[in-house]
């Protein structure tokens, strides 16, 4: 019999599955009482799960990114499914099938990868095309950024997550390029590649998604201007030229900006049409990412509208008539 994934547990449904585990934390009850929080993942999404009179004994006989044996049962409590645990046993990670709880991508990798740097390549300008090689001929920076998400938890949450998201942001370049001839195509195109680049080391992502030290005292804008400058400095040596540092300012400036809101970890607001532009089409892809995996995922299988989700304060609209059935017959005479 074939595991049971997080994303098939139903309502009520016994829990005997072995799941990876974060965020643990032992805290008291009203009552003074001890239990125990931690989040489970597999490859399919993650769930909170709590054991009631738990002991500081089992709090530390596991550490996060363990894997362990869960019992209990799964219970669906205000629009969120999570587990009632009845017993928590750690389990040999040498004998787990990692891509069982590691997601990745629905697309074929080889492919998605190939047209990502055919469109990157497509850059006209000299000096940006020359950076354009020095990051493409960089194997080990290849191998993090095709294999890195482009979040822990909320879009693009899987292996290979990063350049799909990237490449989804290029494609849109070129499809608004026509309306908006002002814009520098090759300069936004080439933003929309390094925006997010400092995930490759913010985020941990060998077995289970989670931050890195790095990324937790300095953050993948900060990370992503280091990796840009070291790329620039490879570039001129290739080159023998000096990058134009005009050009290097709109890179660095695209990639500070593209949060767009200082409350939302932007160290600076778009100040040129390309920055806006990247902005939003980052903001865009994400949301519509994230909005669909949530109606995709949504246990309320019977309902053309999903539960509701409060970090978004809203319920979705999954679609379908939800007019009852009297109000479709004809009236009597």
């Amino acid at each position: 019999m074939g595991r049971r994934f997080i994303n098939q547990l139903e309502d009520r449904e016994s829990v005997n599955e072995v799941y990876q585990v974060s965020e643990k934390k032992l805290r008291p009850n009203r009552n003074g009482d001890l239990y125990l929080q931690v989040q489970l993942s597999d490859r399919t999404g993650a769930i909170t799960a709590r054991l009631w009179n738990a002991s500081q004994e089992l709090y530390t006989s596991f550490e996060d990114g363990d894997f362990l044996k869960v019992e209990g049962r799964a219970q669906l409590y205000q629009g969120e499914m999570q587990i009632i645990a009845t017993r928590l046993k750690t389990i040999d990670g040498e004998h787990i099938k990692h891509a069982d709880f590691v997601p990745q991508a629905d697309q074929d990798m080889d492919q998605l990868i190939q047209k990502f740097q055919s469109l990157l390549r497509s850059i006209e300008n000299p000096p940006l095309r020359n950076l354009v090689d020095c990051f493409l001929m960089d194997e080990e920076f290849m191998a993090k950024f095709t294999k890195a998400p482009a979040g822990v938890k909320n879009h693009h949450a899987y292996w290979g997550g990063l350049l799909e998201h990237v490449f989804t942001i290029m494609q849109m370049v070129d499809r608004i390029k026509p309306l908006y001839p002002q814009l520098d195509r090759d300069l936004l195109l080439m933003g929309a590649f390094l925006h997010d680049l400092g995930k490759i080391d913010e985020l941990s992502y060998l077995c289970g998604f989670g931050y890195t030290d790095h990324g937790q005292l300095v953050g993948h804008i900060v990370i992503a201007i280091g990796i840009l400058q070291k790329q620039v400095d490879k570039a001129e040596q290739l080159s023998g030229e000096p990058f134009p540092p005009e050009l290097l300012l709109q890179l660095q400036h695209l990639i500070v900006s593209h949060h767009g809101q200082y409350e939302f970890g932007s160290p600076k607001l778009p100040m040129t049409l390309e920055a806006v532009a990247l902005c939003q089409l980052d903001n865009l892809d994400a949301k519509l990412h994230s909005f669909h995996q949530l109606m995709k995922e949504d246990p309320n299988t019977d309902s053309p509208w999903t539960l509701y989700h409060p970090s978004i304060d809203r319920k979705l609209y999954k679609g379908g008539s939800t007019a009852p059935a009297e109000s479709l017959e004809e009236p009597t005479s």
